[in-house]
């Protein structure tokens, strides 16, 4: 049983969908579908139930999948500390359509100037998953915003932002001081992916389940509501096109900026750069 036929059944259990988790891996369905196969036929039983909404776990499945986590997490943290070790370190962090935000900026500054000879490699990561692919293996770290699901994640915040409504610059309601999130009731609101993350897509939805176009990136976020008239929330320290306007929301818990990586990872370089991040985040 290969490590990269585990990580398969990660994605696929995580998007309860073949075609996402292709996606996420960055290869074509057909060859996921058949690898997925060919591990069943090995074990001598299905792991997932499929149907035309998506796929399910069978308790085969599941069983594996907890064993997958924590053999994929243990293969991770061998790897940093036999990459370290070899004169040769690397730290892939994943970044959440927060890439302008001056914090992230001067993060790259202070830990260059700390760590000169480590590989930084970036992922931007879009909206489905939270974790910018932490348990896909994909990064060592995330910045990232919570709420999400931190089974087996260990997270520290870094800042929280107040929130606002982002309508059309020529929106009734674009010119008010404040809003709250019932005077926005009967609007349609942009929507993630089927298996994104339910406590990321509550909070993003003000808490309540709502209808709109489905979108996976901050751009189709801000085109969602230029085309569509959707109502998009935004953290306050986000700049906005001209044609655009974001209005507070007063009842809006704040959107927590965070680090997160596996739990148990004790990698000294992840270490060193979350103390950095939270140092720099809370000047």
């Amino acid at each position: 049983m290969e490590l990269r036929s585990l990580r398969y059944v990660l994605a696929v259990a995580e998007e309860l969908h073949f075609g996402r988790a292709a996606v996420r891996l960055h290869m074509s369905q057909p060859p996921l579908s058949r690898a997925i196969k060919q591990l069943e036929t090995e074990i001598g039983s299905p792991l997932f139930v499929r149907s035309p909404a998506g796929v399910t776990l069978t308790p085969v499945g599941v069983v594996l999948l907890d064993e997958a986590r924590a053999l994929l997490e243990q293969a991770d943290r061998v790897r940093a500390r036999v990459t370290a070790a070899a004169g040769a370190a690397t730290l892939t962090i994943g970044i959440l359509g927060d890439s302008t935000d001056p914090a992230i900026t001067s993060l790259a500054a202070v830990f260059r100037q700390q760590h000169p000879g480590v590989d930084i490699r970036i992922r931007d990561a879009d909206l489905i998953d939270p974790t910018c692919g932490l348990r896909a293996g994909l990064v060592d770290v995330a910045l990232t915003r919570a709420p999400f699901d931190d089974t087996a994640l260990t997270v520290r915040e870094l800042r929280t932002d107040p929130v606002g409504a982002v309508l059309r610059a020529d929106d009734p309601l674009a010119g008010r001081d404040h809003l709250r999130v019932a005077d926005l009731a009967d609007r349609r609101w942009f929507q993630f992916p089927q298996g994104t993350d339910p406590a990321w897509r509550s909070y993003w939805n003000g808490g309540e389940p709502r209808e709109g176009p489905v979108v996976r990136v901050v751009q189709e976020c801000l085109q969602a509501v230029l085309w569509n008239s959707t109502v998009g929330l935004a953290p306050l320290v986000h700049g906005l096109p001209e044609n655009l306007a974001v209005v507070p929301l007063v009842d809006m818990a704040p959107s927590r900026v965070v680090a997160v990586w596996n739990a148990g990872d004790t990698n000294p370089l992840l270490r060193s750069f979350v103390e950095i991040a939270t140092a720099v985040y809370r000047r």
